[in-house]
């Protein structure tokens, strides 16, 4: 792994710990119908470092590992679309672990060496 990938692997990691903890955050509100209101500017910043890590990833990584960044960009940009005030914190929390599971995917692409070949070997 060279180290422009492991340095892309480590923000795909910050990113998904960042939004587990937001989505903790919000756990303890699970039952109030009330809407969630999450704080949207620290929302933007993660959608915008998802954004760049998915456009980064397309020549490092393999196209699998890039739609899961896609899916989990697009994901958050529905949810900050909606907040704040829009979503019952039950909906949210769930948004959030799509947006987790799919950074968690992307990770497992990630660590998955594809299949070597050798020079000798035809493409």
């Amino acid at each position: 792994m060279t180290s422009e990938q492991r340095q892309l692997r480590q923000t795909v990691m910050f990113l998904r710990t960042s939004f587990e903890a937001v989505q903790h955050s919000i756990a303890g509100r699970l039952e109030d119908p009330l809407p969630c209101w999450m704080d949207t500017s620290m929302l933007s910043m993660l959608a915008r470092e998802l954004s760049r890590c998915g456009h980064q990833s397309q020549p490092l990584f393999s196209p699998s590992t890039t739609e899961q960044l896609y899916l989990a960009s697009q994901q958050c940009e529905l949810l900050l679309k909606q907040c704040p005030g829009v979503l019952s914190s039950a909906v949210c929390y769930r948004q959030l672990a799509a947006i987790r599971r799919s950074l968690s995917n992307a990770l497992q692409h990630i660590d998955t060496p594809t299949k070597r070949r050798w020079l000798w070997q035809r493409h």
